[in-house]
């Protein structure tokens, strides 16, 4: 199952970090989000160095946070490269495979 199958992201670009938060469309799919989507997971999903990937849990809200420090090379108005920015991260990590809760 793709992680769209389960969850919706929005996005936000800040000079050379991108945030990509994650939101389960159902509560009860929250275990698998936070069980599937680790840093490391992610960081390698979108090809950042994995250090550079802070996730914050929001249970409440069913949602995952991330921030990628270092993701945009070096920002939105300086990079000459279209893809890295936000919302095509947002998109690439949709397609990401998200396995069953163990």
């Amino acid at each position: 199952m793709r992680l769209h199958d389960l969850a919706h992201v929005r996005t936000g670009d800040k000079g050379d970090t991108s945030q990509i938060s994650v939101i389960a469309y159902r509560a009860d799919d929250y275990p698998r989000l936070a069980a599937g989507l680790t840093p490391d997971r992610v960081g390698a999903a979108l090809n950042v160095a994995p250090a550079s990937v802070r996730r914050y849990e929001l249970p409440h809200l069913g949602a995952l946070n991330f921030v990628l420090e270092g993701a945009l090379r070096g920002g939105v108005t300086r990079s000459l490269a279209l893809d890295p920015h936000g919302k095509t991260l947002g998109a690439q990590l949709l397609t990401l495979e998200i396995g069953e809760v163990p």
